[in-house]
């Protein structure tokens, strides 16, 4: 049985492929939105599980409607 290779990423390269601050990435691992691995003193994060909650967080069509559903015209209708 082949085994899968994995390619694990530090919390600092983690952050920086979501845009986000360290501090960011390490409330999101707490509250269990994103998957961590502990090795003694260091934090890992599988890219693939990175990768996932990336999809997992894409917005979808029409989901952002009531933010713009006041009635006022967009910039680009005047």
């Amino acid at each position: 049985m082949a085994r899968e290779e994995i390619t694990w990423l530090s919390t600092r390269e983690a952050a920086r492929q979501l845009g986000i601050t360290t501090r960011t990435l390490y409330r999101l691992i707490d509250s269990g939105q994103v998957p961590a691995y502990k090795f003694g003193r260091v934090i890992r994060l599988k890219e693939a599980e990175v990768d996932a909650f990336v999809e997992q967080a894409r917005i979808q069509p029409g989901a952002l409607e009531h933010l713009y559903a006041d009635g006022a015209p967009d910039e680009d209708e005047l």
